[in-house]
């Protein structure tokens, strides 16, 4: 009776002869992608088919960095990998541990690698740009003379600033040789020193854009004196040569406008300075006309006819200020002198002698105070108000103590 073994078994039997089979261990295969999945483990499952069957795939997230592009439905790829069985469902499956585009899709994973390594290299970096002069005089451009390319940059440059020269360096932009004459047109122009040069060319395929991914074109513009635009394809297209070159620009027709400043903006802004210089003059002038007029009063007032005026006008303040301070201070005299003026009124002989009293002198005009004074006999002049009375003492008497103090009878 035969064997009987289980489903397991089986499937252990079967992915054995699969891992000891030397072709399914290294093995590439070629199809078109579908059911492209992306879990969020980070294994990608996919099934590669083609005109006679379909293969399932997988590929797990540690061999991800084998991927170097976002796989999508459709592609046309290249598997490397192992194929084996897994023994859960009985199945076998394409595991893989690298993916490659196929056809044009291989040139594109070669335009990654060189990115990647010139990016690498520090090719790209900004510290290396060259900044685009704002006003140009001469305009090199590298491309095919009979293209769209260049008539676009003829006609947006005339349009902006026809003053401008534009040099053409007719070269080959695709097919064999091209990317040696593009690396001649560059090098070229460099050496005549044009201000800015322009390298591109018109939209196409991957295929006819490959001559701007060349490492030696890249090499070229890295190198170049000048400052370098690319202008290469359509605006969706990138090449090596954008990433290189000191600026890029979507469309030959952009590269153009940012090579060649605009004519009439730039009259606008000489025309702005123009009135700007025109107010700061004015202002200037302004500024100096009153200074003028400052100096022209301080000249004024130190000169010499100023000066005596103002000696004068100075005079004639002192002197009204003199002739108030002589009239205050004989003013003040006149009060003083009334003052001492009522004083000694109060105190005259004559005003004592309107008031009734009298002075009475000997014959040597001697005031009598004291009739010590007198002696009988002797001859008095008694003087009143209004003149003066002879007369002779008869006899003397003297006051007695306690009498009050009255006036003097004079007999």
């Amino acid at each position: 009776m035969n064997s009987i073994y289980s489903v397991g078994q089986v499937n252990n039997y079967i992915k054995n002869m699969f891992t000891q089979d030397f072709l399914l261990n290294r093995i590439s295969v070629k199809g078109e992608v579908s059911n492209c999945k992306y879990h969020t483990s980070g294994h990608i499952y996919f099934s590669l088919k083609d005109s006679s069957g379909t293969i399932a795939c997988v590929m797990f997230a540690g061999v991800r960095k084998g991927l170097a592009f976002r796989m999508k439905d459709g592609d046309r790829v290249v598997v490397s990998g192992s194929v084996n069985v897994y023994e859960r469902d009985g199945k076998y499956q394409l595991y893989a541990k690298e993916i490659r585009l196929e056809g044009a899709g291989l040139l594109y994973e070669q335009f990654l690698a060189l990115k990647k390594e010139l990016e690498e290299m520090g090719m790209f970096a900004p510290e290396y740009k060259q900044p685009i002069p704002a006003h140009i005089r001469t305009l090199g451009v590298v491309t095919a003379p009979t293209g769209a390319a260049i008539q676009d940059i003829r006609n947006v440059a005339g349009r902006r600033n026809p003053f401008v020269q534009i040099i053409l360096y007719p070269a080959l932009v695709q097919g064999e040789g091209a990317k040696e004459s593009i690396v001649q047109g560059i090098q070229r122009l460099d050496d005549y020193g044009v201000d800015v040069i322009i390298v591109g060319r018109g939209g196409g395929s991957i295929e006819d854009l490959w001559a701007f991914n060349e490492e030696v074109v890249a090499r070229a513009i890295f190198h170049c004196r000048t400052p370098v635009i690319s202008a290469v394809g359509h605006e969706t297209d990138t090449t090596i040569a954008d990433f290189v070159a000191d600026l890029r620009a979507p469309t030959p027709s952009a590269a153009a406008e940012l090579a060649v400043s605009d004519v009439r903006t730039l009259l606008g802004t000489f025309q702005e300075y123009r009135k700007k210089l025109e107010r700061i003059m004015d202002n200037r002038l302004l500024l100096l006309e009153q200074q003028m007029k400052f100096y022209k009063n301080k000249l004024l007032y130190l000169s010499p006819e100023n000066q005596i005026r103002e000696k004068r006008t100075y005079l004639l303040e002192l002197e009204a200020r003199m002739d108030a301070g002589m009239q205050n201070q004989i003013y003040r005299a006149r009060q003083e002198l009334n003052l001492y003026i009522e004083r000694m009124r109060g105190l005259s002989p004559l005003d004592k002698l309107n008031q009734g009293f009298s002075y009475v002198e000997n014959e040597e005009q001697k005031a009598v105070t004291s009739i010590s004074q007198v002696k009988t006999g002797d001859r008095l002049y008694i003087q009143v108000s209004d003149g003066t009375v002879e007369a002779r003492a008869e006899n003397r008497k003297k006051k007695s103590r306690g009498v009050s103090n009255g006036r003097k009878d004079n007999n």
